[in-house]
């Protein structure tokens, strides 16, 4: 059979190209440098360990304010909700009754004055007489007694004025201290103070103002071991700080002034109490506060908080070993101080840790770390 012959010149060209390709040799494409992060050893600084919790304020002092008399109700001198000073008049009770009584009680101590002068009087003149023996011994005893009951009877008139002078005073219902009213009870108009206390008003007292707030047996244990000892709060004043919803951190600065004796057997916390300024009143009784019961003060590692990742096996760092390789160090992690998070394990002092370009960071590969050198912190800051 006769070969056949390839006529197609697109063949031709196919097949020459396909013998020649194969004596092509590419140049090889460089190998690309690993990724460039930025590295810092961890900051060794002070830190002051603590205790957050949480708590409610409350007056230092709430006082009802009562109807000490019975009359009507003249006059209320107080809006509701203002602040007002020690001694402030807030109420004022029907006076006449008790001013006419005081006149009396007044009048009474007068006779009674004039009565002893002249009772004494006669017990001298019948005692002289009796001692020329012109009286009788009858006429003497008579005038001492009256001399007597005249005493005795002033001193009843002087205890009457005393007390009617005193009710008069109780119509004037007066603030026992500076403090803020809440609403009124009672109308004016109305009769008050008969046969049952009648409650006026309500003052509070909120300078300074108490956070009450419940710490663990396990949290007791470790103030406790930063030598804080419950019997001696007040005296102590061991510092806590405080601060409201809408603020941020703890600005108020108050102390511990007082612990219950018992813990509660239900749940085994411990009541405990600080005590803080509150000149504005702007914190007022009833308030959900954070608090910061600060421990002891100790060194400690930190690194920037968004050097941190999370992940199933927990919080971990990304390190960057001699050999320029990254490595995964799981970390145990503390509290936050300025950005900066306290590193309680997993690393060491001399650690170059990733801090910027984590993403670029995968553990067992090359990087090209850029060291960075760490700013000293703020005397003010090391131990915040």
């Amino acid at each position: 059979m006769p070969r056949r012959r390839v006529r197609d010149p697109w063949a031709i060209l196919c097949l020459l190209l396909a013998l020649l390709l194969p004596s092509c040799k590419e140049k090889p494409r460089p190998a690309p440098s690993p990724p460039t992060v930025t590295v810092a050893q961890p900051s060794e600084r002070l830190v002051t360990d603590h205790l957050d919790l949480t708590g409610n304020t409350q007056a230092i002092i709430t006082v009802q304010l009562v109807a000490r008399v019975a009359g009507y109700l003249e006059k209320v001198l107080f809006v509701d909700g203002q602040f007002v000073k020690k001694g402030q008049l807030l109420f004022l009770i029907q006076q006449d009754t008790y001013k006419d009584a005081l006149q009396q009680a007044e009048a009474a101590i007068l006779q009674q004055q004039a009565q002893l002068v002249y009772a004494s009087a006669q017990f001298d003149r019948y005692s002289e007489l009796f001692a020329r023996k012109a009286a009788a011994q009858s006429d003497v005893d008579n005038w001492r007694y009256q001399r007597d009951s005249a005493g005795a009877n002033l001193k009843n008139a002087e205890a009457a004025r005393d007390l009617a002078m005193l009710n008069l005073t109780y119509t004037e219902v007066r603030s026992p201290f500076d403090g803020r009213m809440d609403r009124r009870l009672v109308d004016p108009g109305n009769y008050v103070g008969s046969g049952q206390v009648t409650v006026l008003a309500s003052v509070n007292q909120t300078n300074p103002i108490y956070a009450y707030f419940t710490i663990s047996d396990s949290d007791l244990a470790r103030l406790m071991g930063a030598r804080w000892r419950p019997g001696t709060a007040r005296a102590q004043k061991w510092p806590v700080s405080m601060g409201v919803l809408n603020e941020k951190g703890y600005p108020h600065e108050g102390f511990l002034d007082f612990a219950s004796i018992s813990l509660t057997a239900t749940n085994g916390t411990l009541l405990l109490r600080g005590i803080f300024q509150n000149k504005d009143g702007l914190i007022m009784p009833g308030v959900y506060v954070r608090l910061r019961v600060p421990l002891k003060e100790r060194k400690a590692l930190l690194v920037p908080q968004q050097a941190i990742g999370y992940d199933q096996q927990g919080a971990f760092v990304l390190v960057a070993n001699p050999q320029n390789t990254v490595e995964r160090r799981g970390i145990g992690v503390g509290f936050l101080v300025d950005h900066m998070r306290v590193v309680e394990q997993g690393l060491a002092p001399k650690d170059w840790v990733v801090v910027a370009g984590t993403q670029k960071a995968i553990p067992g590969r090359q990087v090209t770390p850029e060291r960075q050198v760490p700013t000293p912190p703020a005397a003010s800051e090391a131990t915040r």
